[in-house]
């Protein structure tokens, strides 16, 4: 059990520690030069490779798409993408931009394939889009506005606060040139419009997110949003602390289960559990399988049907549903409730490690339409080399063919060819 007293920073390197100090002046193309010859990043790197230029499937349990699960049609009442202020958005940042600059930016395509090398750790391996640092800052609010015109004001400052985490850390460490608050890359896909598809990503470390619409339909996944610590604790921002709630609902769920109930859900009872077959901990990713250059990732379902479990545990399981939701705006949120409440029958909810307060651990949820996962991890710049509450990667996914709005895009393609 980890001390929830515990600081960050005692898990600090010292300053002139090789694992920083050798980083130290570059910047993130010289950086992204040196990650490739580096043994671990260098790894990462080459395991990734094979992956990203793969035709896109989606994300199944079997390997089985599950035809005819996304309709394109117009949006229900009450589920409608803000559609409009997303364009005025989008339109007003292309403008703002030079045509060298713009011809970067933006994509001709929404179902490009630069859509799908989107990644989360510090270092570049696709320089999409362009890069906020190296923006004007009158043009960086632009891209920013972008997102804030997607999301939730509890979902664009849950993004913000990413951004500010990564910043901060990259002060406290000194690396400032490869980890600030505007080291993210963005660009646009298509031309934005009131009914044609189109959609925009922003990644870098600990944030990437993907966002087509079309009309008034939106979606937005993949989308991970992580933090390594997951707290400020000094400066204007001071106390903004990032995903509570998930953590906390988490907890919930595995106390209001019977002991039965749990030792159902339990799939390994230690975090980092030698019971787990040779693989299953990724050396970057960790236990969490629907991360970035898995869009067509085989992942089975674990643990049990939360139908098997208590109404109260069913309860906080719906709070993780909506947690990881709640960066949707208000019609797009409600569609996403609904489709996963249409499927609740065949949801899953699996949990890895210890349940009591403090404990680190893993848990996923997973439907025909849906995957959410939450993942305790080592230190990568604090030197922990086990799991902490510090660092916490989370990721959500369309599965079945729907991440990129992908599924939506074709049926609007075959209807609107020839």
């Amino acid at each position: 059990m980890a001390s929830t007293g515990e600081s960050f920073r005692q898990y600090l390197f010292p300053h002139d520690d090789p694992r920083l100090a050798g980083l130290r002046g570059l910047d993130p193309y010289e950086y992204r030069e040196a990650a490739k010859e580096d043994p671990f990043t260098g790894m990462l790197i080459r395991g990734w490779t094979p992956l990203y230029f793969n035709e896109f499937r989606g994300v199944t349990s079997d390997g089985r798409i599950i035809p005819d699960l996304y309709r394109l049609e117009t949006a229900r009442p009450g589920e409608q993408a803000p559609t409009e202020a997303m364009v005025a958005a989008a339109t007003a940042f292309l403008d703002s931009l030079s045509q060298q600059e713009r011809e970067k930016a933006q994509y001709p395509e929404a179902d490009d394939v630069h859509y799908q090398l989107w990644a989360n750790p510090e270092f570049m391996q696709h320089d999409n889009g362009v890069r906020l640092e190296f923006l004007a800052p009158q043009q960086r609010e632009l891209a920013l506005a972008v997102m804030e015109a997607s999301f939730s004001e509890q979902g664009y400052a849950l993004a913000r606060n990413c951004m500010r985490i990564n910043g901060i850390l990259g002060e406290i460490v000194d690396l400032e040139s490869i980890m600030n608050e505007f080291s993210y890359n963005f660009s646009i896909f298509g031309t934005p419009s009131p009914t044609a598809p189109w959609g925009w990503q922003l990644f870098g470390h600990h944030l990437a997110v993907n966002v087509l619409v079309v009309g008034t339909q939106m979606v937005a996944t993949p989308v991970f949003f992580g933090a390594e610590p997951n707290y400020i604790d000094e400066g204007p921002f001071s106390g903004a602390r990032v995903f509570e709630d998930r953590i906390r609902y988490g907890y919930e769920a595995m106390a209001a289960m019977t002991p039965q109930q749990r030792a159902g859900v339990i799939a390994y009872e230690r975090l980092v559990d030698p019971a787990m077959p040779e693989g299953r901990v990724h050396p970057g990713d960790e236990r969490h399988l629907a991360g970035a250059f898995q869009d067509n990732r085989v992942i089975p379902y674990e643990g049990a049907r939360v139908t098997e479990l208590s109404e109260q545990a069913q309860e906080a399981i719906r709070g993780i549903v909506a947690s990881f939701t709640s960066y949707l705006p208000e019609g797009p949120f409600a569609a996403r409730q609904r489709e996963v409440a249409e499927h609740w029958d065949e949801t899953h909810f699996v949990w890895y490690g210890g349940y009591e307060p403090g404990d680190v651990y893993y848990y996923r949820v997973q439907s025909p339409v849906v995957i959410l996962e939450l993942d305790h991890h080592m230190g990568v710049f604090l030197d922990i080399k086990e799991p902490k509450p510090f660092h916490i990667h989370t990721v959500m996914r369309t599965p079945n063919g729907n991440d990129y709005g992908r599924a939506l895009v074709q049926q609007y393609e075959a209807a609107h060819s020839g």
